[in-house]
């Protein structure tokens, strides 16, 4: 920590931090913009289009994305595990904390105590979307809510925390102190899971889709190589994560929210244009791609790790490699849970929006 600490080379440290920012901050006005216009402006030929087509003939055979309309508002598969990953709402990002040497004691535990408060929100969101979708076994949808991230969570601290009392470091936290947390986890946060679920069972509330849904799916027409799953999302995760990768130096040094705040608006964007073209492709399947190409700027920030720890860092031993890539794991992880959510939820604002501003019998 000494050389964070060197007073001398702090402004010039400062110089290229701020001068990382705004460069950043310049290329997602950018991109952002030229995706915005480019959107709008196909959007409103589409809405002209479809305008027109209406008042010409009503037995005109539909194309594009309005074609799909009785299809693209049908329930996914698998649509409990995937409202378990978009209600994860402790902000696990935090993590980069175990880096800090100093109140290490303090982060984990305000952690913790935000995790276990906000668990009732987690819970409400969960089982309100859930019963939205028409799902039934509510109880499942919450044990999955309150183990998808604290599992694997929790077996990555038991196996790190192993590694530190067998190489005696201070970094190993003493058994009190786990047991007081497993007490804060079983008497407070799965009260407030269980709590939260009940509640939104009983909230009664509806998906509200713009457009009726048919009985049987149509056939998703065969598309080329680069519109499957996986191409869109390296294209997903790239970008946002080219838009920060000069902070992402400076992100394992401090948590900087300008990074954060820039990630979220890339990463709202590209997924929603990767869900235009995915509809305007004739494909309804669009809820998990939706969160798989937001989520996937997780994996590329990982991989970005690889290249810190061999690169840029002095890190050597078992230990020191065990906790890097361990608790940079749950980041990432944490990284893919948030970003997938925020890339979801901006395309399910956006399918919402265009199928309300068009006609669909």
């Amino acid at each position: 920590m000494e050389k964070y600490s060197q007073s001398s080379s702090l402004p010039h440290h400062l110089e290229i931090h701020w001068f990382s920012i705004i460069n950043s901050c310049v290329t997602v006005l950018l991109l952002t913009g030229f995706l915005a216009t480019i959107l709008m402006r196909v959007l409103k030929n589409d809405f002209v289009k479809y305008a027109h087509d209406e008042e010409a003939a009503d037995d005109q055979e539909e194309t594009g994305w309005k074609y799909i309309h009785g299809d693209v508002f049908r329930y996914p598969k698998y649509k409990s595990l995937l409202l378990q990953h978009l209600v994860l709402v402790p902000n696990s990002l935090q993590f980069v904390g175990v880096f800090y040497p100093y109140n290490r004691g303090a982060l984990f535990t305000a952690l913790v105590v935000i995790y276990a408060l906000t668990s009732g929100i987690a819970g409400y969101t969960a089982s309100a979307f859930y019963c939205q979708l028409e799902g039934t076994n509510w109880v499942r949808n919450l044990i999955l809510t309150g183990d998808l991230f604290c599992g694997p969570l929790f077996l990555t601290f038991c196996f790190l925390n192993s590694v530190a009392i067998g190489y005696t470091a201070t970094a190993a936290l003493p058994f009190g102190t786990i047991v007081v947390i497993f007490l804060i986890w079983a008497l407070v946060a799965s009260p407030l899971l269980v709590l939260g679920g009940i509640a939104g069972k009983n909230s009664k509330s509806e998906f509200q889709a713009p457009c009726r849904t048919t009985k049987y799916p149509r056939e998703i027409p065969p598309s080329p190589w680069y519109r499957g799953t996986m191409p869109q999302m390296a294209m997903a995760g790239f970008l946002p994560c080219s838009a920060i990768y000069i902070e992402l130096y400076y992100i394992f040094a401090s948590y900087l929210v300008y990074s954060f705040i820039i990630l979220l608006i890339v990463t709202a964007f590209i997924t929603v244009a990767l869900t235009y073209f995915q509809l305007a492709a004739e494909d309804h399947e669009w809820w998990w791609r939706a969160f798989l190409c937001g989520g996937s700027t997780g994996l590329f920030i990982y991989g970005y790790c690889l290249y810190y720890y061999y690169a840029r860092s002095d890190m050597t031993g078992f230990m020191q490699t065990s906790f890097f890539f361990g608790y940079m794991a749950c980041i990432c992880y944490g990284f893919f849970l948030m970003l997938g959510s925020v890339g979801f939820c901006a395309s399910l604002f956006f399918v919402r929006h265009i199928y309300r501003s068009i006609k669909c019998e």
